[in-house]
């Protein structure tokens, strides 16, 4: 009986031992995450169940989040980053993927295009950001410049606070309803920097998944007659779908989580932080104003967790799309 076990104990043995092996490989990574990822996580969410105000804390359970949920400067923010979100992800896509295919194609100095396409986004954030702030300058800006030589009115840009569909109804003389003005002048002019900034990075992206495509099936597609369009919607656009979707995804996330240029160019205009009449006040921005203005770290690091909750719930309805949308094959 003993000699029978001693095989079976040897290969538990080495089973074990190889499962330890692994376990001590992950163990460096895990201590790191745990450290800087769940710890400070963890930590301020113990935050935002106090009123913390430096010297003072008081513990208030859970009204941080509901003096959230009933505040409207908060869900004015969560307005205008959708307004932000859906105004610069499709777009961004849309051209990006246009400018792919169109680079993809056999063009003279092809190289040197997606160079100057990508340049954008390995530039500074802040640098590029400053630079954009002179030039949608309502006074000396290059772009209110180009405006009047064309003989049409100079415009605020980063200091307008009225709706992009009102402005464009009062040039043409439509009355456009209360409320149907859409994000303001101001928001949609960081829309366009963000637009320059990031399609760059997206058509190379694109550009990577269109390489991966075989050329025999467009081949063997032009010999059943497939037209240019066809070979577009039923083979490139399937095939590219998990590089779509990747991309829809991060900047989704991404786009929530702005800060940075909206920071630079609503700071820098002249104005409040947030923009004229708060129209460029994301949550990231409300947050950073109620942290480091109002000194209301619990309040700040509730809206924080309110907006990670979001994303998630944004992430995972994604990803349910995407099982059922994507193509894998």
């Amino acid at each position: 009986m003993g000699s029978k076990g001693k095989p079976f104990e040897g290969k538990r043995g080495a089973r074990i031992k190889e499962a330890i092996q692994g376990y001590l490989y992950l163990l460096p990574a895990t201590i790191i995450i745990f450290v800087f990822h769940l710890l400070p996580v963890t930590y301020a969410f113990y935050i935002s169940l106090h009123k913390w105000k430096v010297k003072k804390v008081a513990f208030v359970a859970f009204q941080n989040y509901i003096k959230a949920l009933n505040d409207p400067l908060f869900w004015n923010s969560l307005k205008v980053t959708v307004f932000y979100v859906v105004g610069t992800v499709p777009v961004t896509l849309i051209l990006a993927l246009i400018i792919a295919y169109l680079l993809f194609q056999k063009i003279q100095g092809r190289s040197i295009y997606r160079t100057i396409y990508f340049l954008p986004y390995i530039t500074s954030t802040v640098a590029s950001s400053a630079v954009w702030l002179w030039i949608f300058n309502p006074r000396h800006g290059p772009l209110n410049q180009f405006l009047e030589f064309i003989g049409l009115p100079p415009q605020r840009w980063l200091n307008e606070p009225r709706g992009i569909f009102e402005i464009l109804g009062d040039a043409l003389g439509v009355n456009v309803p209360k409320g149907f003005g859409g994000p303001s002048l101001a928001l949609v002019s960081i829309m366009v920097f963000v637009i320059w900034f990031y399609v760059g990075y997206d058509a190379t992206i694109f550009l990577a998944g269109l390489g991966s495509i075989p050329s025999e099936l467009y081949e063997a597609a032009k010999i059943d007659g497939a037209g240019r369009w066809q070979l577009f919607r039923y083979i490139t656009l399937p095939l590219l779908s998990p590089t779509i979707f990747f991309l829809t995804l991060v900047a989704t996330i991404g786009s929530f989580q702005a800060f940075n240029h909206i920071y630079v160019m609503t700071s820098g205009a002249g104005g409040a932080l947030g923009g004229p009449l708060h129209t460029t006040t994301t949550t990231t921005i409300y947050i950073f104003d109620t942290f480091y203005n109002r000194i209301n770290i619990g309040y700040a690091t509730a809206i924080a967790f309110l907006l990670f909750w979001l994303i998630l719930g944004l992430t995972i309805l994604q990803y349910r799309i995407g099982e059922r949308r994507v193509f894998y094959g």
